[in-house]
């Protein structure tokens, strides 16, 4: 039997609450970040905030952004994925502390705290005097260089972001029809062929969202490029904090996160179309 949803005016009325919520706070902010890139302090039209944006050193600052995020992104599903998988195959009904709800809580709990705690408590662990290598001093080995480099900047990255990967492909295991796990092992396939031909393709829409939702944050944050790269590796969110903040030329800045802007809807398009290929994580 199927159900048509009638949507009369009461409908409608109930909609317009939050059309004027995207208008006031989403649409009119992007309006006005083109409006700023696209002109100059006199408010005349011009193109060269973007032509600025495609100079050697803006350049590389765009590119290191992106690559630093995607290997972010990368490694937070390499960990994300397995920990979502063991999560969702776990018994609901255990008595054990080892159950679904409690590694669900022990993930998001550190969402509560401050974004930027989260990331100073790392400078405590990686610094020079932290806790890493306190430990291997004890041990009279030679303390590492942890802090004010790639490694540490990708480190903060996955470790805030790692839980964004981690809900939504959980959330997609979690609601599979295991019959269909069944029915495969009924067919004679081992448990790497239900993995790469049943569960994985059917996971596939919680894996894109996972990707998106750590993508954006990672190639646009700046607070863990300041803090654990010292700023010594500027990535495009500190480049844009520093036009609004210290340099106030906000067409430039504007300007720069019109591009990235286009930069993530172009990597979501990559994403989806890499989905609709996989026929949507369907079965094949």
């Amino acid at each position: 039997m199927k159900i048509k949803l009638s949507y009369s005016s009461a409908n409608r009325a109930a909609a317009y609450p939050y059309l004027l919520y995207m208008l006031v706070f989403t649409i009119v902010p992007v309006l006005l970040v083109i409006y700023y890139s696209l002109t100059n302090d006199e408010g005349a039209f011009t193109t060269a905030n973007f032509s600025r944006v495609f100079e050697g050193v803006y350049l590389s600052v765009m590119w290191r952004s992106v690559k630093l995020a995607a290997g972010s992104t990368l490694m937070c599903f390499l960990i994300g994925y397995p920990l979502a998988y063991v999560i969702a195959s776990l018994d609901t009904k255990s008595k054990t502390w080892l159950n679904r709800d409690t590694i669900l809580f022990l993930i998001i709990v550190p969402m509560w705290m401050n974004f930027l705690l989260r990331t100073y408590a790392w400078l405590t662990i990686l610094e020079k005097n932290g806790i890493i290598n306190s430990f291997l001093d004890m041990l009279h080995i030679t303390k590492l260089n942890l802090l004010y480099n790639n490694g540490a900047v990708v480190l903060g990255m996955v470790y805030n972001f790692v839980p964004f990967m981690i809900l939504p492909v959980y959330t997609v295991l979690n609601k599979m029809d295991n019959s269909l796990i069944e029915a495969a092992q009924d067919l004679g396939a081992g448990k790497l062929h239900v993995f790469f031909k049943v569960i994985f393709p059917m996971s596939i829409p919680g894996v894109i969202s996972g990707v998106n939702m750590v993508f954006m944050p990672a190639v646009t944050t700046f607070v863990v490029s300041d803090l654990l790269g010292g700023k010594q590796f500027i990535l495009v969110g500190n480049l844009i904090e520093q036009q609004f903040l210290t340099v106030y030329d906000w067409h430039f800045g504007s300007a720069i996160s019109v591009i990235l802007m286009i930069v993530i809807l172009f990597t979501i398009g990559i994403v989806g179309a890499a989905d609709k290929d996989s026929d949507g994580g369907q079965l094949i």
